[in-house]
């Protein structure tokens, strides 16, 4: 019966019914979350019962998953419990594996049923609901633990008190972001509910108001509506685009016997295009989800300088800091934002012994969780095993090249205005994006074709041109390039150190300070050497920070 509505629009746009579905799920959220909003945060527990509603809608009426319903309550019932009756510090890590596990029972289902990507099923919300589970459990976990030995995330997003167990339901059934994401906290959710998310903006709207004589009133920040429907006509706008580009730009053509008779040149260039628009349908479905969240009120951040709401808490991806990444980290940090959070928070700092940085070690441990998510295809590992090199292959660029290309007296701490621009600086920018976005593309050839056959075939179609980049990067750092570029940097800061001593020189005779009769008796400036280890003991610094 619920087919029936879909089909016409399905048979249209040459989608799949259950794309069809979601897409009209996560537009009528939008409705759906201007009502949300106008209920009374005096009255929480009537937005939890109507998230829990909608959700539920979605799930069982509209998706007919209705056997998948029953193991997301399994989970989220089991974390429940889990979360509030296990003391003992390795409370997350049991509740990491109960809710990974389950998820993994449910990507080996759909690997043997042989889904597509154009089937929706449990996997799907179950894997962001994953995300929030851990999450709490953590949370609470951190809440705890005393708070001197928390970081600013954990002491934000500690859990104190217990929720009930309504409060939990309407948490993990959070209706705009429960298909697709984004995941959001507890603590957010609670701020939402509650409306404490909006205590600076209330504050400045009751300041107005008594400006302007007129009866203070609880608002909601201004330029929510705009912002949100501003997103789902992006949203569409990248949809569309990949309705209509996407059958000719994919990672599929590039196993075909077509693509190999093309040059070698046309070949790569052809892969960056499929890159694209294998991530356009990412950009439509989570710009979506973004404004539909953001119509509940979620991720209000604040104002601009001109006074303007800025509404960033729910996004989820960086479209142009990805195709236009200066290196991988900014690229990671900007794709799938929400479940970065989670990796880092989770797992990458959870690995990590206390008292020690994290290194390659926490860096593959992460990867690999990544790739455990999203599942048990071959090719997630593939993709997220490579990235992994690509990232320690960044960072070393970033220890060793970055400072030679800037100005050798520039100490780079974090509290450092940026670098100058200079012209070797720019060139280096430029060919870091080119090499991250081309680095990018290879690399999420296997995430989309799954097997390894496929995989194996389109980067030799390519002629692995991404393994050998990241392979003689390495080769070059750890075969002695380290050591030839410490070497000239070295020689720069000595250089750098006989200029600025010239310069000190110069400053003081001029101004009458000292004479030439008064150098040659006794020196005014430390010797050259000390000087330069000094610049070499800030720049130390500066890395380690």
């Amino acid at each position: 019966m619920m087919d029936s509505l879909f089909k016409p629009v399905a048979d249209a746009t040459g989608a799949s019914i259950d794309q069809i579905k979601l897409i009209s799920c996560l537009l009528f959220s939008y409705p759906l979350g201007s009502v949300y909003i106008r209920l009374p945060p005096s009255r929480p527990e009537f937005k939890h019962i109507f998230s829990i509603a909608i959700t539920f809608f979605y799930l069982v009426l509209v998706l007919q998953l209705y056997v998948g319903t029953l193991q997301l309550l399994l989970s989220v019932s089991g974390t429940y419990y889990l979360a509030q009756k296990v003391q003992a510090s390795r409370m997350p890590w049991l509740v990491f594996m109960f809710t990974m596990t389950h998820l993994t029972i449910n990507h080996i289902i759909r690997t043997i049923s042989e889904a597509g990507y154009e089937t929706i099923e449990i996997s799907g919300p179950q894997m962001v609901l994953t995300m929030k589970l851990t999450t709490f459990a953590w949370n609470v976990l951190d809440g705890r633990r005393p708070a001197e030995e928390l970081d600013k995330w954990q002491t934000a997003q500690r859990v104190v008190e217990y929720p009930s167990l309504l409060e939990f339901l309407g948490y993990a059934f959070y209706f705009p972001g429960f298909l697709v994401g984004p995941f959001l906290t507890f603590n957010e959710y609670r701020a939402l509910v509650s409306g404490s998310l909006y205590n600076a903006a209330e504050k400045r709207e009751e300041d107005e108001s008594r400006a302007l004589n007129n009866i203070p009133r609880r608002l909601v920040p201004r330029g929510r509506k705009r912002v949100a429907f501003r997103k789902m006509i992006m949203g569409l706008a990248f949809l569309g685009a990949y309705v209509t580009f996407y059958p000719e730009f994919n990672f599929h053509l590039a196993i075909d016997d077509a693509f190999e008779v093309k040059t070698l040149l046309s070949r790569i260039i052809f892969l960056q295009v499929c890159g694209f628009f294998e991530r356009v349908k990412y950009y439509a479905i989570w710009t979506l989800t973004e404004g539909a969240s953001i119509q509940t009120g979620l991720g209000f951040t604040g104002y601009t300088k001109t006074g303007g709401t800025t509404w960033e808490g729910a996004a989820n991806v960086d479209i142009m800091n990805i195709e236009f990444a200066p290196n991988l980290k900014v690229l990671l940090d900007s794709w799938n934002m929400k479940t970065n959070v989670w990796l880092r928070e989770c797992v990458y700092k959870r690995v990590t012994p206390k008292g020690k940085k994290p290194g390659f070690r926490s860096s593959l441990a992460t990867f690999s969780a990544s790739a455990f998510w999203h599942g048990i295809a071959p090719g997630y590992y593939l993709s997220f095993f490579f990235f992994a090199f690509v990232q320690t292959t960044g960072r070393l660029a970033r220890t060793y090249i970055r400072p030679v290309v800037l100005p050798a007296n520039y100490v780079p701490r974090r509290d450092a205005p940026p670098p100058p621009q200079t012209t070797s600086k720019q060139i280096y920018d430029y060919l870091g994006t080119i090499i991250t976005v081309s680095l990018m593309n290879y690399g999420a050839v296997p995430f989309m074709l799954l097997t390894i056959d496929d995989s194996f075939v389109a980067w030799n179609n390519v002629m692995w041109y991404g393994h050998f980049i990241v392979v003689g990067a390495l080769v070059f750092f750890y075969c002695g390039g380290c050591i030839i570029i410490q070497e000239i940097q070295e020689v720069r800061i000595k250089e750098a150190g006989i200029k600025k001593q010239r310069e000190e020189l110069n400053r003081l005779v001029q101004s009458g300070s000292v004479t030439p009769t008064t150098l040659s008796r006794a020196p005014t400036l430390p010797p050259l050497d000390e000087a330069a280890q000094e610049l070499e003991r800030e720049l130390r610094g500066g890395k380690e920070e």
